[in-house]
């Protein structure tokens, strides 16, 4: 009965936001007689504001062509995007996950923008980022490979940052930037960092404070680990270099102390001690570059501490701009996709704004170079880009639902309740029974 009854306000739910979308709908006319395209995205205020510069850009140099912005929440994107594929109703354009490309594609909902691209002269793919179209390219068999049914609309290298004042102030050695931590280099400098500043007995500046679910994997992928085997078939979370990884990173709270406990982290959460410059390490990704533009402290980027294998690693986050088969302005779509991607005129403005890297090589080689702006090494982004990053694991499968268990069920183990060892022995079978899932359910979208 209460499956029944969550089913049918799931039901309600997507109905409503099917109506809410039934106005997104794009390939109408507006007016004046101009095709108006629809393009639903997501992202901050920043990049909400970037964004409406940029279309406004496109707008002028398009005469007769009009843009209905729709804007999302981050947390409702995903939703309700499936919303509009299940109303039979997209956007022109619209962002998508890189692990969505085979559904998508297979369901016939994104357009192939190969036949396009290839006829446009202006773009030199051998000046986009290899690693960032290959997301996008689908064959009917293997995602990274064959045509293109998205641009990426950036790449997203998830890299360190360290208070530099803090150092300073408390007189440790600034990290070197070519070379990682060690694991215990790690811990010490945190225990350094963590301080009691008020005299009342408890810490209130912090080494480090991550977010497991996304920072987790340089600690696994360093320490010669990972979620999947080659194949992309098997769970691998049972090796034991895995539990290892996963050990050190719950110890930095309940062994080490050097980032907030339960108790702390309610009363301020990291990001916020982060801003407040009362935490030592805290990871940036390029979107955030325009809101630490104003921090009250000078921070910089390093790479992620390195474990057994003595090599950092992270991860690399992307989203795609697609475009939808059904759209009745298909020209016109893939022009304004091509225009937030690869034009010089829309990658600059969105660069300026501060929120992403570029996508074209020669902008970004320029832009890395210059060290008048925060955080000075901005080389460190181009170098996960360029050598070590990693598309996250939930993207090389079918659906990410095996993957989004792992951090569903963590919290025992980041508590101090059960091993690392044995959190992995339990949950490996659980998740390998929803990967198998996965790969059934892409073998019958292929026939």
């Amino acid at each position: 009965m209460i499956k029944k009854k969550g089913f049918a306000i799931t039901m309600v739910v997507l109905l409503l936001m099917v109506a809410a979308l039934a106005g997104c709908s794009g390939g109408s006319s507006s007016s004046d007689g101009s095709k108006e395209l629809t393009f639903m995205f997501r992202g901050g205020t920043d990049e909400q504001k970037a964004y409406k510069e940029v279309i406004k850009k496109f707008e002028e140099e398009h005469p007769g062509v009009k843009v209905k912005m729709v804007v999302t929440a981050a947390d409702q994107y995903a939703t309700k995007l499936r919303a509009a594929i299940t109303g039979n109703n997209l956007p022109d354009i619209f962002y998508f996950a890189p692990g969505d490309v085979k559904a998508y594609v297979n369901s016939g909902v994104l357009k192939n923008l190969t036949p396009y691209i290839e006829k446009n002269k202006d773009i030199k793919l051998d000046n986009i980022w290899k690693y960032g179209i290959d997301l996008y390219r689908y064959d009917g068999k293997m995602a990274g490979q064959g045509d293109i049914y998205g641009m990426p609309k950036d790449l997203g290298p998830f890299a360190l940052g360290y208070n530099k004042t803090m150092f300073e102030k408390a007189g440790v050695p600034l990290p070197d930037k070519d070379k990682p931590y060690t694991w215990d280099e790690f811990i010490k400098v945190n225990q350094e960092l963590t301080k009691d500043t008020n005299g009342d007995g408890k810490p209130d500046q912090y080494g480090t404070g991550f977010n497991v679910q996304w920072a987790l994997q340089a600690f696994v992928w360093s320490n010669g680990a990972d979620w999947l085997d080659e194949s992309k078939t098997k769970v691998t979370i049972d090796d034991p270099k895995f539990a290892e990884a996963l050990q050190y990173f719950a110890d930095m709270q309940n062994k080490y102390k050097i980032t907030p406990g339960i108790e702390q982290s309610q009363t301020l959460d990291t990001y916020q001690r982060w801003m407040k410059g009362e935490m030592a390490f805290f990871p940036v990704g390029p979107w955030d570059m325009s809101t630490f533009e104003k921090l009250p402290f000078e921070y910089d980027l390093l790479p992620f501490p390195a474990g057994s294998t003595g090599k950092s690693a992270t991860w690399i986050g992307s989203l795609g701009i697609g475009v939808s088969s059904k759209t009745k302005y298909p020209d016109e779509a893939v022009e304004l996709v091509n225009y937030l991607t690869t034009s010089k005129e829309g990658m600059k403005q969105l660069v300026d704004a501060k929120v992403q890297i570029p996508n074209l090589l020669d902008m970004a080689d320029e832009w890395s170079k210059d060290t008048k702006t925060k955080p000075n090494n901005k080389q460190e982004f181009i170098d996960i880009v360029n050598d070590y990053g990693r598309s996250l694991p939930g993207n090389y499968t079918y659906n990410a639902e095996w993957y989004d268990i792992f951090f569903t069920d963590i919290q025992p183990v980041l508590d101090g309740k059960i091993t690392a060892a044995d959190y992995v022995k339990q949950e490996q079978p659980k998740m390998q029974k929803l990967l198998d899932k996965a790969v059934e359910q892409e073998k019958k979208s292929q026939k």
